[in-house]
């Protein structure tokens, strides 16, 4: 199969619309080619004009380690363009900075889950092309996380960077697919072209992230297709006082760690309380030590995921759903624990984190409620992920 980035190096009549114009690329260091070579690199050995580029959070070098460490503007040591940051002074795009192209090319690699933060930069973006005249292509890539839908809808006026607007957590879609829906929500007057993949099968081997293909973090913490399954779900330990694996070599494929949990005891818990969310993945207890982050220096116990071989089922495997269920465990065997942390989340100052990343509070008083059910949730959840399938199953492109 072909990624859009290696569509376009392939094929001249694809760069046609290019000649003669001055082109920024988005990337970070997941932007590579089939023979592993940057889209940078790649692009400027085509011959185009790149005249800037641009790196979302992390940066362009994918060297920064966690949320709300920024990244500087730079000059391009071999190139000599400048490298702009959409994760420092600014996270939309500077009118001075849309000015040094006519035409922007996305080529970012999601995890396909709406607080991935590629998705609102993707939104930023064309937000800044609105009305201008500019052009944003999407040099499309797979979603690893497949088609499968899941979590409820971010409530109006609950929007962040984390929460582009109102989709669920894992959103099905891939990013030139997503833009497409941002035009039409938004109504934005913006040139938009997606240069699509050719032969990717989202329901195929790999469910998602193609076999073939060798997997690059995107960034610093996504380390493997593995803790792109279970981000929609891991990722929401960022707002909870328990490790999510930071400071280990597997964050994020952890349903919790804590010095002072039984992860025995809270997998026999949620298998009591909602077994039906717990078939379509192995659950491992694990001991680990944080080097840094939350426990550093601490013996935390935990649950591994392992949505990978024999144990997954791609098409029950629910992320969302199994960590409400190991946080509603942990309040239940300890309903005093102090869960939800409580500190600045992505520039939101005002919210707990917990529901900043899940676009309001119905998670959390789920949790926190002691009569709620799984049904309860279930409902709340089942009918927003159905509505968000019948607004976009008209825009897949796969």
């Amino acid at each position: 199969m072909k990624f859009g980035i290696d569509r376009l190096l392939a094929d001249p009549a694809l760069r046609k619309p290019l000649e003669g114009k001055r082109i920024a690329l988005v990337a970070h260091p997941a932007s590579v080619t089939a023979n592993l070579t940057h889209s940078l690199d790649a692009l400027i050995a085509a011959g185009l004009n790149i005249t800037s580029a641009f790196g979302p959070q992390h940066g362009l070098k994918g060297d920064k380690q966690d949320n709300m460490v920024e990244t500087e503007d730079e000059l391009d040591p071999i190139y000599n363009i400048p490298v702009f940051s959409l994760y420092g002074e600014v996270r939309r795009p500077s009118g001075q900075m849309m000015s040094t192209a006519d035409v922007f090319l996305f080529d970012l690699q999601d995890l396909g889950c709406r607080i991935y933060t590629f998705v609102t930069t993707l939104l930023y973006l064309l937000e800044a092309a609105n009305g201008t005249g500019k052009e944003v292509w999407v040099l499309d890539r797979p979603n690893p996380a497949g088609r499968p839908v899941e979590g409820t809808t971010l409530l109006a006026g609950q929007e962040s960077f984390v929460g582009a607007g109102p989709m669920p957590m894992r959103h099905g879609l891939t990013l030139g697919e997503m833009g497409h829906w941002f035009i039409d929500h938004f109504k934005l007057d913006v040139n938009y072209r997606v240069i699509a993949m050719e032969g990717w099968e989202p329901d195929g081997p790999g469910y998602g992230w193609p076999e073939d293909r060798v997997w690059i973090n995107p960034s610093p913490n996504a380390a493997n297709v593995n803790m792109a399954r279970a981000y929609a779900g891991t990722v929401m330990l960022e707002g909870a006082n328990l490790s999510e694996g930071r400071g280990t070599t597997r964050p994020l494929e952890v349903l919790f760690g804590a010095p002072d949990l039984d992860a025995k005891a809270v997998l026999a818990e949620m298998r009591r309380f909602a077994p039906q969310w717990l078939a379509s993945c192995a659950l491992r207890d694990c001991w680990y030590t944080p080097t840094f982050h939350k426990h550093a220096g601490q013996l935390c116990n935990g649950l591994m995921i392992h949505a990978e071989g024999s144990f997954y089922d791609h098409h029950a495997f629910r992320p969302w759903r199994l960590q409400a269920l190991a946080f509603k465990a942990i309040r239940r065997l300890y309903p005093d624990y102090d869960l939800w942390r409580d500190f600045p989340y992505e520039y939101e100052f005002d919210r707990l984190a917990i529901d900043v990343i899940n676009g309001g509070p119905a998670l959390r008083q789920w949790v926190d409620d002691p009569a709620a059910l799984p049904d309860d949730l279930e409902a709340l959840a089942g009918a927003d992920e159905a509505a968000w399938l019948d607004a976009t199953r008209a825009l897949r492109l796969y």
